[in-house]
């Protein structure tokens, strides 16, 4: 009798519309959410990070120049001839 109930076309008509009112009440709900703004502390953090990283990359291409004269002076043309 449980199973000729379930089974009702009524029934799995209110349960489809029941989850797709459902997922459009939810999908309504998470569009008008504000994503908060980086606060001054995660602020901060970015301009050190950036900051060492920029250090970083030019200690790096300072380490690349003066390596890539060692290598011109051993007759290597970058020319391609």
């Amino acid at each position: 009798m449980l199973i000729e109930w379930l089974l009702n076309p009524w029934v799995i008509i209110i349960i489809v519309v029941s989850i797709v009112v459902g997922n459009i009440a939810a999908l309504k709900y998470t569009a008008n959410m504000k994503v908060g703004t980086m606060s001054d502390e995660k602020k901060q953090d970015l301009e050190r990070l950036k900051k060492l990283d920029e250090e970083r990359q030019a200690k790096i291409n300072k380490h690349m120049k003066d390596k890539s004269p060692d290598e011109s002076e051993s007759g290597g043309s970058e020319g391609g001839e």
